[in-house]
């Protein structure tokens, strides 16, 4: 019975099969060949048709199931039907089986906010670099950021023609019994669940950052860290899982541009593996529904030793940074 089970965890559960279904739906626009493009503020702010559904079907299936949520989305989309094939009602029964961190058991559907980002990574989408995309759900209580479900649609996907040929099928496969496409959970207090915890090799330094939002302020900070080597990609939940799957040491972005729904889900998953994330001052980030929604003062996220990278933050950014 769905009542045995607390508001967070049948939240969760809710999340991860919306989240699923939000990667379906980002497979089908490609398979499909006409993404919608429209662009928002710039040439770099795009919008899709995957962008607009994607955030339809989640924001609709959450408040079907939870009324009394906050819910934001990134997409200033009009009121309208959603369309039935959109909503998704089921629940990912093994996260019922796990318990809910006490200090969370008792939280009321009202007081849960949840952050949306439909399609993390739509430049990245429009050019082909699937790998980059994720779509993420991030859950807030009392401004923090408590629990989080990323989906990577095209998680093992390589770029070649014979895959994009077969990426809308759902038994694609790009390598030795490799499923396109999974979802990660976490919850604070319990862990993060989908994926193989892997650190960079010790002593190396590996930033990752912006691909298509680089400036002065990025590369000062970015070479301040030192490092033996960047990388430069598109989308923030990408970048945090390059951080819990050892492909990248910190996550350094000193300049406003992410938002709200960018960093929460992801905030979850590094955090509930030890890690950490903060805007470029150390501060932790504000995620209650009254909250400006950009990350004015950028993120600085690591798995480990965020003293180090911390502390080689020049002066120069943090002054030119305001929270």
């Amino acid at each position: 019975m769905a009542s045995s089970h607390t508001v967070l965890m049948r939240l969760v559960a809710s999340a991860y099969s919306i989240a699923q279904k939000a990667g379906a739906i980002v497979r089908r626009v490609i398979a499909e060949g006409d993404l919608g493009i429209v662009e928002k503020t710039s040439a770099t702010d795009l919008q899709t048709k995957a962008d607009r559904l994607v955030q339809m079907s989640i924001c609709s299936s959450l408040a079907r199931k939870f009324p009394k949520l906050t819910i934001i989305g990134e997409e200033d989309l009009p009121p309208e039907d959603v369309d039935q094939e959109l909503i998704e009602d089921g629940q990912w029964e093994e996260i019922l089986k796990q318990p809910c961190p006490s200090q969370y058991s008792s939280i009321k559907e009202e007081d849960l906010v949840v952050w949306v980002d439909p399609l993390d990574g739509t430049k990245e989408y429009t050019e082909g670099l699937l790998d980059n995309v994720t779509v993420l759900i991030g859950i807030a209580y009392e401004g923090k950021a408590i629990a989080g479900v990323i989906n990577q649609p095209y998680y093992n996907y390589q770029n070649n023609e014979k895959q994009k040929l077969r990426e809308h099928r759902s038994e694609a496969k790009a390598g030795p019994d490799a499923v396109l496409g999974r979802t990660i959970w976490g919850v604070l207090g319990l862990g993060a669940f989908g994926f193989q915890l892997k650190e960079v090799p010790a002593g190396k330094h590996i930033i990752t950052t912006t691909r298509s939002h680089n400036n002065k302020l990025v590369s000062d900070c970015v070479t301040a860290m030192n490092p033996d080597d960047v990388l430069r990609v598109g989308g923030a939940g990408n970048k945090i899982l390059q951080l819990i799957e050892g492909k990248a040491s910190a996550y350094v972005f000193a300049s406003p541009g992410c938002k709200k729904w960018d960093t929460c889900a992801p905030e979850v998953i590094l955090h509930a593996v030890g890690g950490k994330l903060t805007d470029i001052h150390g501060n932790a980030l504000q995620y209650n529904k009254e909250v400006k929604h950009m990350n004015s003062a950028g993120v600085l996220a690591t798995l480990r030793n965020y003293d180090y990278y911390a502390s080689r933050v020049p002066e120069s950014v943090k002054n030119a940074l305001v929270p």
